[in-house]
Parts: C-alpha cells; structure tokens; sequence
C-alpha cells in the first residue's frame, strides 16, 4: 500500500492516516521496528518525540488550523502492532470531543493499595 509520506530521516517517517480524522491527520512512526511505546530503547525516546513536537508544532502552522491533537495507543486500540503517534490538526468546534471513559471508584483501601503496588513497581526507574 502507498504511504504519502509527509516527514522522513533517519529516526522516524511520518505519513497521512489512510482514514484520518481530519484531513492532515498525520501518524508518526519510529523507523525501529518496536509493537509499544514501552518497548522504544530508552536512547530512541527523546529522538522520537522530538519529531513528534515538530510535527505537532509545523501541522498546525501548515494547515492554517488553531493547533493539534497527539495520542497514542498501546495494544488496546492499536489497529497496527508497529508504535506510532497519531497527530490530528484541530479547530475550536471541528466536532472531536474527546475520550469518554467509563468512571468508576475504589472501595475503601483499594486506592492506597493500588497506590503501594505502583510505587513497588516504578522504583526501580533510573534515567540513565
């Protein structure tokens, strides 16, 4: 299938949504072969998202639109198991209303239970 490719170097090439929410809507993908933003080498990170914010910084300006939308889905919602960002040109009233999310609540401990597992979980973080 045809890309038409609106960003290309040697991190990342970005192209136009085959079924975009807006017309410009633009996915931005990291040339390394990874499913999820979580499986990125941590030395790429910083790389990628740089394009991403240009990207999200010249989409807008291009366009003549007042600024963007960027997101990102992991396994849940991910139509293609290749890590990409989506960036969406946005208007005020252009009709996108967000995300609706089931609320819910926690019974009585569950929060500082939750809380404690997370914690235990991200200690180990170093950013090296």
């Amino acid at each position: 299938m045809e890309a038409h490719v609106v960003y290309a170097d040697t991190e990342v090439v970005a192209f136009l949504d085959r079924s975009p929410l807006f017309h410009g809507h633009t996915l931005v993908v990291p040339r390394q072969h990874v499913v999820t933003l979580a499986d990125l080498d941590a030395e790429r990170v910083g790389p990628f998202f740089r394009r991403v914010q240009h990207i999200s910084r010249e989409l807008p300006v291009n366009l003549g639109v007042e600024g963007s939308f960027v997101a990102n889905n992991n396994v849940v919602s991910q139509s293609v198991a290749h890590l990409h960002v989506h960036v969406v040109p946005r208007r005020r009233g252009d009709g996108l209303r967000g995300f609706f999310w089931p609320r819910m609540k926690y019974a009585d401990g569950e929060a500082e239970a939750m809380a404690s597992r997370l914690r235990a979980g991200f200690e180990h973080f170093t950013d090296s």
